[in-house]
Order: structure tokens, then C-alpha cells, then sequence
């Protein structure tokens, strides 16, 4: 499967055009088999653009990230993404491999996106980008349902402890949306906080204005009644600063990299499924 993958990063385009028809061909038929999906967990059953309700100082939410967090690292879909920015940035400047992995790289370490920095610096059409760089990846090759880790989710939100389960992305909302469809998952949450594209101001992970927003959206009235679980480090730091009851660092075996350093204060797990372990009050309550 993962040579089959390659291949399609091995393309070459002669135009602009050329790239942009072809990919949006690819994203065609992502569309069709997505809303081909008849399984259990791969229908949204929740407005993501819902209205804002009003701040519940009791309320209790538990705040889930997707990507390399809701399935796992290893599936490399990560290495995908970046291929696919790879190649939009090239075709889209005219920009040699080198540059365009030296630009690449700078704006995801300086901003935790590459969109951001395309946003800021080349006034790109960040959902236009989001089309031809994430939904046009063939993601229902890789990610399927995992009854496990939807058992593991189902008891939490039985368990009555959280009043909401809420999903916290910077992505855009097509591609989380996407994810936890194809992971059979999506009817598990009560909403979404994502990188919002259409705006020029992109607000993301680690920014303290991306953790007020998911507070604002999901009604959470004190972050002391929060659980945050998340991959990324510098996210997880975030989270502790503005005092999360619980903040869950995802660290897969063997996928400890600048992002994974884990600050002294996260409580740690490799995967969803080890969160009975990580989280006994939660579940001692089924």
C-alpha cells in the first residue's frame, strides 16, 4: 500500500494547471467514497459550525486532537502530508526540491503550520490549499475503524464524567471531519474546533487564542474542568500553562521527535487505548 501511495507524490506535472486539474480529479473521488460510508461512526451527527452556547462554569469536556492522535503515527499520514506540501509548494512558486523543503520546514517549526506562513507571507487561498494539499490525500487507504479504540471512547462518554467530547484540530474542518468518518468514530463527539481556513487570521495550536476559542465553542466555562489529549508537545505545554485538569501527552513508541518532548507535568500514553491506565477516575466510575 505504502509504495502505491508513494507513487502518487511521484507524479510530475508540467503546469500549474496540470497539477491543480489533476488533483482536484484525486479529490473527486475522495468526496464519493466518503459519502459511500455506511458503517457505524462514519456519520457526523453534530453541526460543526454550531452555534455558541453559553459559558457552563460546570460544565466538563474532554478535548480530543486528531491527527497522529486518533489513529496512530505509524500509518505515516503525516509523511504524506508533507509530501503533499512538498508539492504544492513547488508547483505553486516554481521552486526546486531544496527551497522548497528549506520553506517548508521554516514555517511549520515558526508557525506549527505550513498554511499559516502561506497565509502571512504569499496571501494563498488557504481553502483552496486545503482541497488540493489534505483532502485530496488518499486517506481511506490508510485509516479504518479500530473497534478497540471506539470501545475505549464509548466507555469514556458512558462513564458520565464529561458532559461533552469535543474534537480540537488545526486542521480544517473537511479533513478532521474526515478523519474520525473514515475511523468510524465521528459519532462520539459532541463538536469541533478547528483551524478555521476562510479566515485571513489563521489561529492555531499552540497559540493561547486557538484553546480559548475550543473553550468559547464548547461551552466549557473553566478550564479546571478540562481533559486535553494531544501529540504535539509544545500543545500539551500550552494546555498545562492555562490549567487543564489533565493534560494527556500521545507519545507512540519510537516517534519521540521535537514535537513529542513531553513537559514534566503531562500525564503520558502511547496510545487512546492505554487511557484506563492513564485516567483510572474516569473509568472507575463504569
Amino acid at each position: 500500500m505504502q509504495r502505491r501511495l508513494d507513487r502518487v507524490f511521484r507524479m510530475t506535472y508540467s503546469t500549474l494547471s496540470e497539477y491543480t486539474l489533476q488533483t482536484k480529479d484525486k479529490l473527486r473521488i475522495n468526496r464519493q467514497h466518503l459519502e459511500s460510508l455506511t458503517y457505524p461512526g462514519s456519520k457526523v451527527t453534530f453541526d460543526p459550525d454550531q452555534p455558541i452556547p453559553k459559558p457552563d462554569p460546570n460544565l466538563k469536556v474532554f478535548f480530543f486532537d486528531i491527527d497522529n492522535c486518533l489513529y496512530k503515527k505509524s500509518l505515516r499520514i503525516h509523511d504524506l502530508m508533507e509530501q503533499s506540501i512538498h508539492q504544492y509548494f513547488q508547483m505553486k512558486f516554481n521552486l526546486d526540491n531544496e527551497t522548497a523543503r528549506e520553506l517548508r520546514e521554516n514555517y511549520y517549526r515558526t508557525y506549527g503550520l505550513a498554511i499559516k506562513g502561506l497565509v502571512d507571507h504569499h496571501e494563498i487561498d488557504a481553502v483552496e490549499y486545503n482541497e488540493l494539499v489534505d483532502d485530496s490525500l488518499p486517506l481511506q487507504d490508510i485509516l479504518k475503524p479500530d473497534p478497540e479504540q471506539r470501545k475505549i471512547l464509548q466507555r469514556i462518554r458512558e462513564s458520565g464524567c464529561f458532559d461533552k467530547m469535543w474534537l480540537f484540530t488545526n486542521a480544517y474542518k473537511n479533513h478532521g471531519l474526515r478523519c474520525v468518518r473514515l475511523l468510524g468514530i465521528a459519532d462520539l463527539f459532541d463538536g469541533i474546533t478547528y483551524c478555521d481556513y476562510s479566515q485571513s487570521d489563521l489561529v492555531c495550536k499552540p497559540d493561547v487564542r486557538a484553546f480559548e476559542k475550543a473553550k468559547l465553542q464548547s461551552g466549557l466555562g473553566e478550564y479546571s474542568n478540562a481533559y486535553f489529549i494531544d501529540d504535539s508537545g509544545s500543545n500539551i505545554r500550552t494546555s498545562i500553562k492555562l490549567g487543564l485538569r489533565k493534560s494527556i501527552h500521545l507519545v507512540e513508541a519510537g516517534f519521540d521527535d521535537f514535537f513529542s518532548t513531553s513537559p514534566s507535568e503531562a500525564t503520558i500514553i502511547k496510545a487512546i487505548t492505554d487511557l484506563p491506565k492513564a485516567c483510572p477516575e474516569i473509568f472507575a466510575k463504569e
